[in-house]
């Protein structure tokens, strides 16, 4: 090893021990006599984490995490269909068709089970018109309460929601 090569391992490892130390610095208690900088997680209360829901953005609708996971899945789905009719000229007759269109892949086709919910889709067409198809998504919770409620779109793409019983298209909007 040369003089230079020599310096710049000593320096490396100088790097090295320099960041372990601020690291191990920054963790470190605060001394008895002295308080910590009061952080944005110290000053809030805390709550259990299944007692309260966090919303994931502002103005999020859901109630629960697994109603958040619920309405995400429409979300994706109504995306995949809108993004399916631009390029067919007609909806999606299943989940299996809709798979590998947007975001909609083909593990979410797989199953309807989706946790605390079941996915239910079925194509339809317009009474008296031939030419009018779309679809019916509901997601109906394993148990229904305040937490979990049931969810219905078609393809006008609005998301309804009822806690009391299977949404429906009379049921209030969600989104």
């Amino acid at each position: 090893m040369n003089r230079r090569q020599i310096e710049r391992y000593c320096a490396g490892i100088l790097a090295v021990g320099m960041m372990g130390a601020g690291v191990a610095w920054a963790q470190a208690p605060a001394p008895s006599g002295q308080t910590a900088a009061p952080t944005p997680e110290s000053t809030q209360t805390t709550a259990p984490p299944a007692a309260t829901y966090q919303p994931q953005y502002p103005g999020d609708p859901a109630r629960s995490k697994s109603e958040a996971l619920a309405l995400g899945y429409m979300r994706v789905v109504l995306r995949a269909q809108r993004e399916y009719k631009k390029r067919h000229d007609k909806y999606a007759d299943s989940l299996a068709a809709l798979a590998g269109t947007a975001s909609f892949t083909k593990r979410m086709a797989q199953t309807t089970d989706r946790g605390d919910y079941t996915a239910s889709f079925s194509p339809h067409k317009d009474k008296g018109r031939d030419d009018k198809d779309g679809f019916v998504l509901t997601m109906t919770p394993n148990h229904m309460d305040s937490e979990h409620r049931s969810f219905y779109a078609e393809d006008d793409g609005v998301i309804h929601g009822d806690d009391q019983k299977a949404a429906d298209l009379d049921s209030p909007k969600v989104k």
